[in-house]
C-alpha cells in the first residue's frame, strides 16, 4: 500500500484536479490530506474523493510529518497540492521498488507548467540538480516507510522540511528517480517575480540554511 499525503491550506482550486487525476489509482491505497486551517472548500474536497483528513498546525513540515504520522501503507508518497499526478504515477512507484529492493526511495522527474523561457530554464536546471542529488517536495518525493522512520521522518520546519528530508534519504542508501510519467507542478509561486531574483532567493537561502540559520528565519526571508 502506498499513502498519499498532500499538505494543504485553502488549496480548494488545485486540489480537485490533483484527486481527479488520483482517483483512478487509488484502489489498494490510501489519501491523506493535512490540512492547516483551511476556510475555502479544500476539506469539502478531499472528504468527496474519499480521502482521510488529519487537521494539523500550519506549516508544510508540521502537515506533512501529522500525514505520515497516521499513514498505513509501507510507503509513503508526498505531494504538493498544486501538483498534477500523472497516470499510472503510483504503479510507477511500486514497479521502480520492486525491481530495485535496495532503492530506499526517491522522486519524480519535474516538469514546470507554462510554457515560459523560465519556466523551461527551470525543468534544465531541476534535471541537473537531481543527478547532484538534490530534489524538492513539488516533485514527489516519496520512501519505504521503515527507512522514514529509520532516518527520523520529516521534520516540522517552518521552511526546507523536503531539502532536510532529501538530504537524509540520499545517505539513507540510493535512490531513484522515475523519469517517466514525469509530474507536473505549478508555477505559481514565480508569477510576477523576475527570473534573476528568483535565482538569487534561491541561492541565498541555501547558503543561510548551510550556515546555520533557523528554518524560521529563513520562512521569514522567503515568504516576506
Amino acid at each position: 500500500m502506498i499513502t498519499v499525503i498532500i499538505p494543504t491550506l485553502n488549496e480548494a482550486d488545485y486540489l480537485t484536479p490533483l484527486l481527479g487525476d488520483l482517483s483512478p489509482q487509488i484502489d489498494g491505497h490510501e489519501i491523506i490530506v493535512a490540512d492547516g486551517g483551511s476556510v475555502d472548500d479544500s476539506l469539502v474536497i478531499a472528504e468527496k474523493f474519499g480521502a482521510k483528513i488529519i487537521r494539523s498546525d500550519q506549516g508544510r513540515g508540521q502537515q506533512l510529518k501529522a500525514g505520515a504520522d497516521h499513514a498505513c501503507g509501507k510507503v509513503l508518497l508526498f505531494l504538493h497540492a498544486d501538483s498534477r499526478f500523472p497516470r499510472d504515477g503510483l504503479a510507477a512507484i511500486e514497479r521502480q521498488l520492486i525491481d530495485q529492493p535496495a532503492c530506499v526511495g526517491g522522486n519524480f522527474r519535474l516538469v514546470f507548467d507554462g510554457d515560459t523561457r523560465f519556466s523551461r530554464w527551470l525543468i534544465k536546471f531541476y534535471a541537473w540538480i537531481r543527478k547532484l542529488g538534490v530534489y524538492y517536495g513539488d516533485s514527489g518525493i516519496f520512501a519505504r516507510r521503515e527507512i522514514y522512520i529509520q532516518i527520523g521522518g520529516i521534520q516540522p520546519f517552518a521552511l526546507m522540511e523536503d531539502y532536510d528530508f532529501s538530504r537524509r534519504l540520499e545517505k539513507a542508501g540510493p535512490t531513484c528517480c522515475i523519469a517517466e510519467p514525469a509530474l507536473i507542478t505549478s508555477s505559481r509561486k514565480f508569477e510576477g517575480r523576475h527570473a534573476p531574483a528568483i535565482i538569487w532567493g534561491w541561492f541565498k537561502i541555501h547558503a543561510l540554511y548551510h550556515f546555520g540559520v533557523s528554518p524560521e528565519k529563513l520562512a521569514k526571508l522567503y515568504y516576506g
